[in-house]
Parts: structure tokens; C-alpha cells; sequence
């Protein structure tokens, strides 16, 4: 029978070595060589030193106008437009991570906007919940999807007992 397909044999060995030549070596990247020569250490490389004698690129940038002292950390939307904000005054801060979904990061964050108590998060409507979920960040969503307004009107009339009912222990 090898005395038959030794010609088979031969010639599929012959294509395995060019295929494994193919794979191995001609598929290689070509080495590319440089012509010229590296810069000394006197010479500052020519990117570098565009990106140094760039004009700053804050130089363009508008800034928002100075927000009023009395609406510091309201937030750019009501401070341009110095509307009154439609939120109880907050007699003292609160501890806002007692509503579920609000942990230390989101608090800072609430505290900054502007957000101190129970009584403000409960008094909100749907605008003011679009304007604050709208600078969560990566936190959107979570207003509605805990129902803060909910958990902030148990949580300010002092109803622990109702609270824990609708929203689980505190």
C-alpha cells in the first residue's frame, strides 16, 4: 500500500513544511530600522515640547457666572437662574443615610447640592427630583427607584414603626 501513495505522502509533507515555513517565519512583522538618529539629551523631544509651548486649553473655557451667597450649593440650574428654592428650610442637618440608598458617598453628595434634611427630600415634586437625580451622577435613579420622598415623610414625622413596615429596619 506505501509503495502505492509514497507520491501522496511526499507531497503533503513537502505542503506541511511550506505551511509551517508560512506560519512560523514569513508571517512575521518586517523589522522596521530607523534612519535617523535618536535626539541627544540637549534636544527635547519635539512632541513634548509642543504640548509645553501649547496654549492652556482652559483659556477657552466659559465659566458660569459667580453664584450669589445665599444659593451656594444649590446647583448651576437654580443659581443662574436665582429662583427660590421651593423646599422647607432645614432646622438642623440630618442623618441622610438612614434612607435606604443613601450610603456616606451619596450623602457628601446630597450635603453638597444642598441637602441636608428629611422635611427638604420630602417636600420634593417631580421637578425638583428631575433637577437633583440629574447630578446623582452615577447615582441617577435611585431617588425614584427607593422612593426617598416616601421614606424621608416617615423619617421626618419621627414614624420609625411605619417606616420600618414599608421599608425594612433602620
Amino acid at each position: 500500500m506505501m509503495s502505492q501513495t509514497w507520491m501522496y505522502v511526499v507531497a503533503a509533507l513537502i505542503v506541511a513544511i511550506l505551511f509551517a515555513w508560512w506560519a512560523l517565519v514569513a508571517t512575521r512583522k518586517t523589522r522596521i530600522e530607523r534612519t535617523e538618529a535618536p535626539p541627544s539629551e540637549d534636544t527635547p523631544a519635539r512632541r513634548n515640547q509642543a504640548l509645553i509651548d501649547a496654549a492652556s486649553a482652559s483659556a477657552d473655557i466659559d465659566l458660569p457666572p459667580a453664584t450669589p451667597e445665599g444659593l451656594a450649593g444649590v446647583g448651576i440650574a437654580v443659581a443662574a437662574a436665582a429662583e427660590p428654592i421651593h423646599q422647607p428650610a432645614a432646622a438642623s442637618a440630618d442623618d441622610l443615610r438612614q434612607i435606604k440608598g443613601v450610603g456616606p458617598k451619596l450623602a457628601t453628595l446630597l450635603n453638597s447640592l444642598g441637602v441636608t434634611s428629611y422635611a427638604q427630600i420630602a417636600a420634593w415634586d417631580d421637578a425638583e427630583i428631575n433637577r437633583i437625580d440629574a447630578q446623582l451622577g452615577a447615582f441617577q435613579g435611585r431617588i425614584r427607584r427607593d422612593d426617598w420622598p416616601a421614606q424621608a415623610r416617615l423619617l421626618a414625622a419621627g414614624d420609625k414603626a411605619g417606616f420600618e413596615n414599608r421599608f425594612g429596619k433602620l
